[in-house]
């Protein structure tokens, strides 16, 4: 596929025609905003930037690119970890950053129609005046976008309890790479007419369409939460600690792990003072109960909290109030950007069955010493997905660095050889397809091709994303 040079001064016009000259740029400050997204220190600068308004504008840029065999990279928030909304090809940058209503909060059926451009935060905070709860809360609730959510699959914190974003999409309109417009299923609970296309959509990274308008499922926001913090000086035993709780009954709403080395730094970072930083400490688990009964979550906690002793946990905070809560979150969400600041540009997205962690982190920190590299882990350990923050001397990238990306073999090798895969909620994007003969044959593969070549048999929308070709 050719990969630069093929917006032409015609097609230009054309895209202008579409959208409005307001919205579609050409200059160095547009194309470099929107060359790179969170991942590693990678740019790759568009040809243009578009910002359709309307499902039928979308449709008629695919229309138009598909015509004339353009790439085009769909992008959300701009706040991926995988690569997924680089731009590796030139070509179409197509920003969903227009496409930013909240259509309709269904209170009767528990559900609400949003535009993909809306972001995470401000849709939770919407329908939770109205007394209900979306709760897939990805660390970049304040800014990324549903749609990219749906894109990766997203998770964090709640889905410990609650699931990932797929298990709340009911329906989706989607612009097909030929510019068709289709709903994938419908505004039900229960759905098997036919192939199921909402869920085949969802984790697809952008490859087989783009989402323009989203039906998610909603639920009853519990009345009540409590949260506590738990130190250990031993960061296996806190891995330990994860799964024990979970055998001894206790589903929490959140159970996060935060290695000492990164709660430094972003307690620097934030200038926080809520978390006792001490030499002894090598890990924090941060454990949240919900429901609507104080009396039941008052018990669970007393019950967590003497559980953890037994695993070498020490002095238990309990956050008192909102403010503290807040600022404890506040820690755990921005730890990534903390420590990407101070050298960490390396973020692997791995996750195993929850019982494995303690051979997860203690595999992770004897890779880096054999590699040369210090790792940071944090993440959401109820749910078995650690991420692995890697600080290499010189180098900020994995992508393209043969030094690096033996590490990573040796690191995802260790991780499938645990029960687990690749990525739990980051994607592949660009960053990690070189890794999925590790999880997958190539029967595999050629299933997933052979699914994007029926949807986009020109290889325009998101190419050389999660695999190379089609071909």
């Amino acid at each position: 596929m050719a990969t630069k040079g093929l917006v032409t001064t015609e097609i230009l016009a054309a895209l202008t025609a579409i959208v409005g000259e307001s919205y579609v740029f050409f200059d160095k400050e547009n194309l470099t905003h929107y060359g790179h997204d969170e991942t590693e220190k990678l740019l790759y600068l568009p040809e243009v930037v578009v910002k359709p308004r309307t499902s039928q504008e979308i449709a008629s840029i695919m229309q138009l690119c598909n015509q004339h065999i353009i790439p085009v990279t769909p992008r959300g928030g701009g706040t991926g970890l995988s690569g997924g909304a680089l731009p590796q090809l030139g070509g179409v940058l197509l920003s969903t950053e227009r496409l930013n209503t909240i259509i309709e909060i269904d209170e009767r059926n528990l559900q609400v129609t949003t535009e993909p451009g809306v972001i995470t935060e401000v849709l939770q905070d919407a329908v939770k005046e109205k007394g209900l709860f979306y709760p897939p809360d990805p660390s970049s609730k304040g800014s990324c976008f549903i749609g990219g959510n749906i894109a990766e699959n997203s998770g964090g914190p709640k889905a410990v309890k609650y699931g990932v974003v797929k298990d709340y999409v009911l329906n989706l309109e989607v612009v097909l790479p030929t510019g068709d417009i289709i709903w994938t299923g419908a505004n039900v609970l229960k759905n098997v007419t036919g192939y199921n296309l909402t869920q085949l959509m969802v984790g697809s990274e952008g490859t087989l369409g783009i989402v323009t308008k989203i039906v998610l499922k909603l639920i009853p926001l519990p009345k009540f939460d409590l949260l506590m913090l738990v130190p250990f000086n031993d960061l296996e035993k806190a891995s330990e600690a994860v799964s024990a709780i979970f055998r001894a009954g206790f589903t929490p709403s959140a159970l996060e792990l935060i290695e000492i080395d990164a709660l430094m730094i972003v307690s620097k970072m934030v200038d926080s003072h809520a978390v006792p930083v001490t030499p002894d400490i090598a890990a924090h688990l941060i454990i949240e109960v919900d429901g609507n009964n104080m009396d039941v979550l008052m018990s669970e906690m007393e019950q967590i909290a003497e559980l953890m002793v037994t695993y070498d946990g020490g002095e238990v905070f309990f956050a008192d109030d909102a403010q503290q809560k807040a600022e404890l979150w506040k820690l755990r969400r921005r730890a990534a950007e903390a420590v990407k600041s101070v050298g960490y540009t390396i973020e692997e997205d791995t996750v195993v069955p929850r019982a494995h962690l303690p051979a997860l982190i203690k595999g992770v920190k004897a890779l880096g010493k054999e590699y040369d590299f210090h790792a940071v882990c944090y993440g959401h350990a109820g749910d078995g997905n650690l991420h692995v923050r890697i600080h290499k001397e010189g180098i900020p990238n994995s992508f393209g660095n043969a030094e690096m990306n033996k590490a990573l073999r040796a690191l995802f090798e260790l991780v499938y050889s645990l029960g687990g895969t690749i990525s739990g909620e980051h994607g592949i994007g660009l960053i990690q397809k070189s890794y999925m003969d590790i999880v997958f044959k190539e029967a595999n593969l050629n299933l997933m091709r052979g699914i994007k070549k029926v949807f986009d048999p020109n290889n325009i929308l998101n190419a050389g994303k999660i695999f190379d070709s089609i071909a």
